[in-house]
C-alpha cells in the first residue's frame, strides 16, 4: 500500500513521470510486443471531445525502444501521448547488411509497419481521450524506415512524419503528411530517399542538418550537445519553424 501511495504521489507531483510498460500480444502473428506508454504533462485536458495527439516512436535497429526518453519528454510536454514500440524480438531474422539492402530489408520494414498498425488498433479504444486517427510517427534510423514504409503503403491515419537520420526508405511523395527529418553528418541517405530542393518547396517539408552529428548517437546514449540540438530542432518544428541547418 505504501508503494502504491508513493507512486500516485510521484505521478501527481510530476505528471511527466506518468508512464507504463506493457506487452501487447498479436495472436495472428504470435508476437508479444513490448511497448512503453508515456502520458502528456497535463493529461487532464484530454477527452473524447478534445482528443490529444499521439506519437508512435520506433527505435533504430539494435537500440531498445525506451532509449529515446529525451524525445518522449519533449512530446509529452507538448501534449502528446507517446507509444514507443520494440520492433525486434527474439527469433526475428537479423537485419541484412549485404546485397541490395532495400530489397533485403523490406521484410523487416513490412513487419514493423504491421506492428505499428496492430499497436494502434490495440490501444485506440482503451485510450479514447487521444487521437489515433492523426498519428505522428517518429523513427530513428531503421525506425524511420519503418515509419516511411508505413506511410508509403497508403494509410490514412498519419498526419506527421519525423525521422532521425533514416537512410533507406524514400520519404513519402504524393498525398503526404507533414514531414520533418533530422540528418546526421557521417552517413548519407540512399539515392531518392530525401527530397530534392524542388520537392521540399512543393511539399513544404523541413529537412534539418545537424553539423558534426553521428548517426548512432541520436539516442539517450548520445552526447548532451547533440540531444540539445535535436531538442531545439524538434521544438522549432513543433512551433512551425524550420531551420535548414543547425549548430549547437
Amino acid at each position: 500500500m505504501y508503494f502504491k501511495l508513493l507512486l500516485l504521489f510521484i505521478i501527481w507531483v510530476s505528471p511527466a513521470l506518468a508512464s507504463e510498460y506493457r506487452v501487447v500480444t498479436d495472436p495472428d502473428r504470435q508476437r508479444d510486443i513490448p511497448i512503453h506508454v508515456s502520458f502528456p504533462l497535463d493529461a487532464s485536458v484530454c477527452n473524447v471531445e478534445n482528443r490529444c495527439p499521439v506519437a508512435v516512436l520506433s527505435s533504430g535497429y539494435g537500440v531498445a525502444f525506451d532509449k529515446y526518453s529525451f524525445i518522449s519528454v519533449i512530446l509529452n510536454k507538448a501534449g502528446y501521448l507517446v507509444v514507443a514500440i520494440q520492433h525486434e524480438l527474439p527469433g526475428d531474422p537479423a537485419l541484412a547488411v549485404t546485397g541490395n539492402l532495400y530489397t533485403e530489408r523490406s521484410e523487416n520494414w513490412k513487419r514493423g509497419a504491421e506492428t505499428v498498425k496492430f499497436v494502434r488498433s490495440k490501444l485506440q479504444s482503451e485510450f479514447s481521450d487521444f487521437d489515433f486517427n492523426r498519428l505522428t510517427l517518429v523513427g530513428h534510423s531503421n525506425g524511420g524506415d519503418i515509419s516511411s514504409w508505413l506511410i508509403n503503403e497508403g494509410v490514412d491515419f498519419v498526419e506527421t512524419l519525423i525521422t532521425l537520420d533514416h537512410r533507406r526508405v524514400p520519404l513519402p511523395r504524393g498525398e503526404v503528411p507533414n514531414v520533418f527529418s533530422i540528418r546526421g553528418s557521417d552517413y548519407p541517405a540512399d539515392e531518392a530517399v530525401l527530397y530534392t530542393d524542388r520537392e521540399k518547396t512543393m511539399l513544404n517539408a523541413c529537412i534539418v542538418q545537424i553539423a558534426n552529428s553521428k548517426h548512432n548517437e541520436m539516442t539517450d546514449f548520445g552526447p548532451d550537445w547533440l540531444k540539445t540540438s535535436i531538442t531545439n530542432a524538434l521544438l522549432g518544428f513543433l512551433s512551425g519553424k524550420c531551420n535548414s541547418s543547425y549548430k549547437a
